[in-house]
């Protein structure tokens, strides 16, 4: 299924790869038992949801321009680890919270040879002052299910003038957005657009955010402020 419906998607799958993402789901599902990672354990909902909507990012010109890719609140390792199997050409940075989750994935990585991954643990707020981090990336992803105002505030830090943050969002975000254009704004970004996303009934957008300038250096804010207090 999931070599077919990339294929479907014009999304290039080597057997390879296929084996790679294979055997991580296998040790995402065997160290899930002790640490949560994902609240899917089906096989095929597992690879509708983190492989092939991990992989939409890809059919964008923003993704495909990158060469230095961070993927913030990588969880499990999504969508950053299917993201550098199917692109090795691209170098990734995983970001996560929990550092004994950033073990465990790096750990995984390292079982499946994976070479163009780097882990870091931190929260966005300080890592986002970190000048090894701060507007360092040509991309930024993000699968976080947080407020757009409150993403952008942990994102956009992390991007270089003139790249991209894109988020995963759900089908119905207007509101949102509306809400959020001013912490955009402030922040250096411009929303570019909002793309439709439809894998086998999984509908989702992309919104796609600009860094047009510098984000002002009182940005992000102490840990906790951009959630409990987002730019309005």
């Amino acid at each position: 299924m999931m070599r077919n419906t990339l294929g479907e998607m014009e999304i290039r799958c080597t057997e390879e790869d296929s084996r790679r993402l294979m055997e991580y789901m296998r040790l995402v599902l065997e160290k899930n038992q002790h640490i949560n990672l994902t609240s899917i354990t089906d096989p095929d909902e597992f690879i509708l949801k983190h492989f092939l909507d991990s992989a939409a990012v890809m059919k964008l010109p923003e993704y495909r321009a990158a060469d230095t890719v961070l993927d913030l609140g990588t969880g499990g390792g999504f969508p950053g680890v299917p993201l550098a199997i199917l692109t090795p050409d691209k170098q990734f940075t995983l970001i996560d919270s929990l550092q004994k989750r950033v073990r465990v994935v790096e750990e995984m990585c390292g079982e499946i040879a994976l070479t163009n991954v780097n882990l870091q643990h931190g929260r966005a707020e300080d890592l986002g002052r970190d000048q090894r981090y701060r507007e360092q990336y040509d991309l930024c992803l993000s699968r976080a299910v947080a407020d757009m105002a409150v993403l952008a505030e942990y994102c956009l830090p992390f991007v270089k003038t003139g790249g991209y943050f894109i988020s995963y969002k759900g089908s119905d975000i207007e509101e949102e957005l509306g809400a959020a254009k001013k912490a955009i704004r402030v922040l250096g970004g411009r929303i570019a657009g909002v793309e439709a996303v439809n894998i086998k009934g999984l509908e989702h957008n992309f919104v796609i955010i600009r860094k047009e300038t510098s984000t002002p250096g009182r940005y992000p804010r102490q840990a906790g402020k951009p959630k409990k207090s987002p730019i309005r």
